[in-house]
């Protein structure tokens, strides 16, 4: 829902911008400069086939070792360990652990709530422009969302990863297959640019449909204001566990939202298709924020309980300092993980 009055309405269709946005508008200077020296791992062994810097399920004969086994007839000779053979008189061969690139694929909502924003464009983005991509003089959760889109995949291209895209809203509306090509960045924020953000929301059919299109097990970062019932979240994020892929919940919303200090009264218009209603943000304030805070607590408690992490942001904080501060806590508790 947004106050009439509140943001501002949508420019004429004529932007006079091209149809595909600069790419360098959604990541900030300061942001990259935070961004530059982390990497990006999943916290599960993934599957792959090309050489990086994420462990495989398979083993091999490449890279490094894991253990030994002995020796079968037919086995391949030159891997046998001959100091092994040399103490205990018995063949053994050695095992290695593949090394393999992460698949990420982002899904960003772009559903009708995703337009709302109460801080200006031209502010948010550091940009000279005073329109995004959409004509809106807003940063709305939408642009956040790419922003924190174009962050993640500038971080796993660099680092050689392949990187995909999911704009959903009750379905699959872009989708950028998982990539590290020369390109695929500017391919993923041109996706972003040039979606529209309109319609209700159905994560769980956009989690069926996508994860029929996946062949590897993969790193998902839902980056959504997760408006949709808890319950339906749940099952969506049961069916990720199952299928083996890890997952990041980005929970985005703006500072109105999350304070709700508002004091007219004033028609609340619903981005997503509910009819218009005259309320008095005052007398229902403190409701609204005890059902948000609930909501909000059940989905975290849901994507931890299948070990996905978890983090909040804020359109009115800039990007770099808490995806920085976050990739650098997960990149801990994974190094933690790995030391035991």
């Amino acid at each position: 829902m947004e106050a009439q009055g509140q943001t501002p309405t949508p420019a004429a269709a004529s932007t006079g911008r091209p149809a595909e946005a600069d790419a360098q508008l959604y990541l900030h200077p300061q942001t990259l400069a935070r961004l530059g020296s982390l990497e990006l791992r999943a916290k599960m062994i993934v599957e792959g086939v090309m050489s990086g810097a994420h462990r495989s399920p398979y083993q091999g004969y490449s890279v490094e070792f894991a253990q030994h086994r002995p020796y079968v007839p037919g086995d391949d000779i030159r891997h046998l360990d001959w100091k092994v053979f040399g103490r205990t008189d018995k063949l053994h061969l050695k095992q290695y652990q593949q090394e393999t690139n992460l698949d990420l694929v982002v899904l960003v909502d772009s559903s009708g709530s995703m337009r709302y924003g109460s801080r200006s464009f031209q502010e948010a983005s550091g940009a000279g422009d005073k329109l995004g991509p959409h004509g809106l003089a807003a940063w709305t959760k939408f642009d956040h969302a790419t922003a924190v889109a174009a962050a993640l995949a500038y971080i796993c291209l660099r680092q050689g990863d392949r990187v995909g895209l999911v704009v959903y809203a009750d379905e699959v509306r872009r989708w950028v297959k998982p990539s590290s090509a020369p390109g695929t960045w500017r391919q993923i924020v041109g996706a972003l640019s040039t979606s529209p953000i309109d319609r209700p929301t159905d994560l769980g059919r956009v989690v069926d449909q996508v994860l029929g299109k996946l062949t590897n097990r993969c790193l998902m970062v839902i980056v959504s204001d997760l408006f949709e019932d808890a319950e339906r979240i749940r099952q969506a994020l049961a069916r990720v566990k199952f299928r083996g892929h890890d997952a990041v919940l980005v929970e985005l919303l703006d500072r109105q939202e999350r304070e709700f200090d508002l004091s007219d009264e004033a028609p609340f218009v619903g981005l997503e298709g509910e009819p218009a209603q005259r309320v008095d943000p005052r007398a229902v304030r403190e409701a609204y924020l005890a059902a948000l805070h609930e909501h909000l607590d059940k989905v975290e408690q849901a994507a931890r309980g299948f070990g996905f992490d978890w983090m909040s942001l804020s359109t009115h904080d800039w990007l770099g300092p808490p995806l920085s501060a976050f990739l650098a806590r997960r990149e801990a508790a994974l190094k933690r993980m790995k030391s035991r």
